[in-house]
């Protein structure tokens, strides 16, 4: 920055020469193909080819916020960021040190609005924030809704370190912290900055350096999972009670409501820098999730049903009121008080106007609940909204274990397996039986299954092993067990829900509303489906056109 002059170097010749220009370096790139003049038949149209150019600036741009990125084409500007200055930064941590969480809250500002500046504001509007530390490993970035999802994997983003990567792992975590909340085959929209320490990644994998591999990549895997899942956790309804509403450009949907909550993770995998891992979230937010309710008589289920507690003692403090036989609809009215986490009474409707999803004022069409709150009106679906409850109290149910309870098989089932599943199989003898299942190895290409999971008794044992194995393989951890036994959950819970044409007193539907909001993942249903939408008073007013 203080020579007199600048200096150009020709990369054919390989001579320095002076030159003028401000402080700075610029790269020209001419004759790209003339040593290699075969690589110009695979060129696509020019209109193709500049796309990709964009999208590898794009991804630059991401990385480096305090880097400004031009992109001309045929002497007309195509694409610009500027660079960010520091910005305020966010509010500090009580009893951090302020200038190291200065630097970070400034990086964070910066960051949040090159991605609003590169991917476009909606993104910012219909994602959440996460923030989590996990001994050497730290995330940051922001996890779209399950409304953001997409029909291809084209808005997903993993930095590590700094530079952009496709890593399957990391893939593969994120869409399993999805799970349940996204329709069909949609693809969720997230950007992760993965910051790791450099020994515990190799980036010498590939040629192109797009792709690493960890040192212990299930323990990645489970980091990854479990901050989108507890970022994805808390309720949009609450950014009713924060004041900060509904965006009119997507009824339903909110602006970011919280940060990924502070979790102590006690159930991951140990590994040697693990030790204690926490995820911590954003100050001042506060926990979401609460426990199932006590009041709920949790017993024991006939034999097979792997330990979940009854349907009966589930559902109990779910209904509260509501009968499954028909007939008792006419007897229905107010919830006794004192049953279900959340009864009715006087002093609760007086404060009617501080709930998330409003109080209940009818019921249309015999599927949908309509409630008034602070921005207008909210329409729910019943059935999804409690599908949703019933088929969460049960998980929890069912994850009171650490382990899934096996079965013992009294004659083993025997399976042809490729060498790849033998030495898996081996290798990961530990974590298959925390899954329910015992293999052992018979010979060079047979296995032997000894133990099944107790909640699938009808379950394909040998597809189901060859599954787990595959997804331990690639991925380095497996869910496909919790998959298939999340869903009997969800087939269970979809039959136990309030059906349709059922006709609910306002009381009943008071207490679903307020169930939805102490529910985590209420959003969806189970299947992905939108439980709710807000219409605020001011998209009201456009359609009668008051104020015109």
């Amino acid at each position: 920055a203080d020579a007199p002059h600048a200096w150009r170097l020709a990369a054919r010749r390989g001579e320095l020469q002076p030159a003028a220009r401000g402080t700075g370096t610029t790269v020209e790139v001419q004759e790209l193909f003339f040593s290699t003049p075969a690589r110009r038949k695979f060129l696509k149209t020019d209109a193709t080819e500049l796309s990709h150019a964009l999208e590898s600036v794009r991804r630059h741009a991401l990385a480096r916020p305090e880097v400004g990125f031009a992109v001309w084409h045929e002497g007309r500007l195509v694409a610009q960021w500027r660079a960010l200055p520091a910005g305020s930064g966010l509010a500090l941590d009580e009893g951090s040190d302020r200038s190291d969480r200065s630097d970070r809250n400034d990086r964070l500002d910066r960051l949040d609005r090159r991605i609003a500046d590169v991917l476009g504001a909606d993104f910012i509007a219909a994602s959440r924030s996460l923030q989590a530390v996990a001994g050497p490993l730290s995330l940051r970035g922001r996890a779209g809704r399950p409304e953001l999802a997409r029909t291809r994997a084209d808005l997903q983003y993993l930095f590590v370190n700094g530079r952009h990567v496709r890593d399957r792992l990391v893939a593969h975590a994120v869409r399993s912290a999805y799970e349940d909340q996204l329709h069909g085959s949609r693809q969720p929209a997230w950007l992760l900055y993965l910051d790791i320490a450099p020994e515990l990644v190799d980036v010498n994998v590939h040629p192109g350096k797009v792709e690493v591999r960890f040192r212990d990549g299930r323990a990645l895997h489970q980091a990854v999972r479990h901050a989108v899942q507890d970022t994805l956790a808390p309720l949009l309804p609450q950014a009713v009670s924060d004041g900060r509403g509904a965006t009119p450009s997507a009824v339903g949907a909110a602006s970011d409501t919280s940060d990924v909550a502070a979790a102590q993770l006690s159930a991951w995998p140990q590994s040697s820098w693990q030790a204690g891992l926490a995820l911590h979230g954003a100050p001042g937010v506060a926990e979401t999730g609460p426990a199932w309710p006590a009041t709920a008589d949790v017993r024991r289920t006939p034999q097979g049903s792997g330990g979940l507690a009854t349907w009966a003692a589930l559902r109990a403090p779910l209904s509260n009121g509501i009968d499954d036989d028909a007939s008792g609809n006419a007897a229905a009215g107010a919830v006794p008080a004192g049953r279900g986490p959340w009864p009715l009474g006087r002093e609760d409707h007086a404060h009617a106007a501080s709930w998330p999803l409003g109080r209940a004022v009818a019921q249309i069409g015999g599927a949908y609940v309509l409630a008034e709150n602070a921005l207008g009106l909210v329409v729910v679906d019943m059935h999804a909204a409690h599908e949703r409850i019933v088929y969460e109290g049960l998980k929890r149910a069912a994850d009171a274990g650490a382990a899934l309870p096996a079965q013992p098989l009294l004659l083993p089932v025997t399976l042809s397996a490729t060498p790849l599943e033998v030495a898996c199989a081996e290798a990961e003898g530990d974590t298959l039986r925390t899954l329910g299942l015992d293999v052992s190895v018979l010979g060079p290409a047979t296995l032997a299954v000894r133990s099944r999971p107790a909640a699938l008794p009808h379950a394909d044992l040998a597809e189901l092993t060859r599954s787990v194995l595959a997804e331990l393989q690639d991925a380095g951890a497996s869910r496909v067990v919790q998959r298939a036994r999340d869903d009997i959950l969800a087939t269970m819970a979809c039959h136990g829900a309030v059906r349709a044409n059922r006709r609910l007193s306002l009381p009943e539907m008071d207490a679903l509303l307020r169930e939805m909001e102490r529910t985590e993942r209420a959003d969806t249903c189970n299947h992905g489906r939108p439980t709710w939408r807000q219409v605020t008073m001011k998209e009201l007013d456009a359609l009668f056109l008051r104020g015109r």
